[in-house]
């Protein structure tokens, strides 16, 4: 094929560790949430059709949530296996030394992946995958769906948290809901009672962190800019709000939020982009 990184594609393999961790919290969650659900207090008191309506919404949320995350890991955002020899190289390609190879507009290399990303955003952490041209759309779903989880999940552990909060003095609570490990270490709490405010604590933080980067998110989005593309205030790729919706969503950008397996082919390849003049958009 004629690129060298494609003979060594076992060191551009995305680390484990973030993906495995991130698991573990994620199992940590479900045991606390099913251990309040069957031994603890219990869930919220509801009706049979209010029962009924927030078992689909779990249901459907978690449908939602592992679609995304399977789609985001399923799908490869780099360079690899992407015949780039040949292309006509123009304005914006870059030389990559340690790919060594040539690499379209948008592109960056990630020394975490040790490979350069097709319309490069940035590298997320948790789940130890970059987020580009192809992820891009179920990393904004899974951004949606992972917050409304995590306040589902809160509202569910609400009840059992109700309880030891009112068994015990103002401060007492307020140091907490703050300082678990610290009320754990000095034996002011149980384990069990230290894992409720834990999982708690780590549900709303997550809930607000994805809330967070989701308006960060849209705002690039409406911009048609990446990450870096933000940071250095260019905006060479903003098509106007239709297009760029388009452009990082696909024909069906109102519908894909909803459900993460329709079809919404993205319109284009990653390596070429449109500019506001090819759509007849005139900027200053």
């Amino acid at each position: 094929m004629g690129q060298p990184w494609a003979a060594r594609s076992a060191e551009g393999t995305p680390a484990r560790l973030p993906l495995v961790l991130t698991a573990l919290w994620a199992a940590a969650v479900v045991l606390e949430l099913v251990y309040v659900l069957v031994l603890g207090p219990g869930p919220p008191q509801l009706g049979p059709l209010a029962r009924a309506l927030q078992l689909a919404l779990a249901a459907y949320q978690l449908l939602n949530l592992l679609g995304n995350v399977g789609l985001f890991l399923r799908s490869d955002p780099s360079i690899r296996g992407v015949m780039l020899a040949g292309r006509g190289l123009g304005q914006g390609w870059a030389y990559c030394y340690q790919c060594q190879s040539q690499v379209p507009p948008r592109s960056g290399h990630c020394s975490a992946c040790r490979v350069c990303i097709l319309r490069r955003d940035h590298h997320c952490r948790l789940l130890g995958r970059c987020v580009g041209f192809q992820n891009y759309r179920p990393f904004l779903c899974l951004l949606l769906h992972a917050a409304g989880v995590l306040l589902h999940i809160s509202v569910l552990l609400s009840p059992a948290l109700s309880v030891l909060l009112r068994a015990h003095s103002a401060l007492h609570t307020v140091a907490l809901l703050l300082l678990p490990w610290l009320m754990l270490l000095t034996g002011r709490v149980s384990l069990a009672q230290f894992t409720l405010a834990f999982v708690m604590d780590t549900c709303v933080a997550g809930a607000l962190l994805c809330g967070a980067g989701l308006l960060f998110h849209g705002m690039l989005l409406l911009r048609g800019q990446t990450t870096w593309e933000w940071a250095r205030g260019q905006h060479s790729y903003d098509l106007g709000l239709c297009h760029n919706l388009q452009a990082a969503l696909g024909p069906r950008w109102a519908l894909v939020w909803f459900w993460p397996f329709l079809a919404s082919p993205l319109p284009g390849d990653g390596i070429t982009f449109q500019t506001p003049a090819d759509v007849g958009l005139v900027t200053s």
